[in-house]
């Protein structure tokens, strides 16, 4: 599997250093390299790849705005980098695959490739079985229809019980019933149970995907919470209301997904 990148930054220092980073990733091929947002827009619409390396300031069309100029194209991963930390927040809620550090370290970066193998490996995962349940529905539309209803059935057992979550060098084994909510932050997860708050380093997206929905629902784009410890809900203004939880901690669910609330909470 070899990861198609383009490298943008207008250094062009910063560039050679992360390319010859990368020489040491053989599955790693880079198709383009890129001095500013405008080259970097549509040099990404041409080459389509798989991974960006993006610098976050860079004079014109900065990091961000390149993320939003892609608003109406399958977007590839992007991995921001720069030399300022307070830039890490808001690269995450631009659903940052991940955010290095200048200069990138060569352990760091290479976590960085782990994860976005991953991430390809899934996203392929997933296109596949679409593709064999297309086939199936053409020649056996029966089969096709009873595992549509198997994949819409969730099983309990199919959902993890325990998360191991490692934080602070530590590795816990968090028990799902303890957990209260879930915060995200582009790829880190703040987990909150009874007595303890861990910071998960996954999507919001694979992580729904491990826990029971009928007891874990999302009320707001980036907050899942437990409902069996919703003890109390307020309505409030514009149709929104919050929901109020066994330790007391308050947590507004917004209008879109009022409903999907309601049918849980009573």
């Amino acid at each position: 599997m070899t990861i198609r990148t383009i490298l943008v930054d207008d250094e062009s220092l910063a560039i050679q250093g992360l390319a010859l980073r990368l020489e040491a990733h053989d599955d790693v091929e880079i198709v383009e390299t890129c001095s500013n947002g405008r080259e970097a827009i549509r040099a990404i619409k041409t080459h389509k790849p798989d991974l960006v390396f993006l610098d976050v300031q860079m004079p014109g069309f900065d990091g961000f705005s390149v993320v939003q100029g892609l608003m109406e194209v399958e977007p590839p991963l992007f991995v921001f980098v720069t030399a300022y930390q307070d830039h890490a927040i808001r690269a995450f809620e631009a659903q940052a695959a991940d955010y290095l550090m200048k200069p990138v370290e060569e352990e760091r970066l290479a976590d960085t490739l782990d994860r976005i193998r991953q991430r390809m490996a899934e996203k392929r995962g997933v296109e596949e079985i679409g593709r064999l349940k297309e086939v199936l529905a053409e020649v056996a539309p029966e089969a096709a229809a009873e595992m549509a209803e198997a994949d819409d059935a969730p099983a309990a057992n199919r959902f993890e019980k325990l998360i191991n979550i490692k934080d602070r060098g530590q590795i816990f084994r968090v028990d799902v019933d303890t957990i209260e909510r879930i915060d995200a932050a582009g790829d880190y997860m703040c987990i909150y149970t009874g007595d303890n708050t861990l910071i998960l380093r996954e999507t919001m997206k694979d992580l729904e995907k491990r826990l029971d929905p009928r007891r874990f629902q999302r009320v707001h784009r980036s907050t899942i919470v437990n409902l069996d410890l919703v003890k109390q809900v307020k309505p409030h203004t514009n149709g929104e209301c919050f929901l109020v939880l066994d330790s007391g901690a308050q947590v507004k669910v917004s209008r879109s997904y009022r409903d999907v609330v309601a049918r849980f909470v009573h």
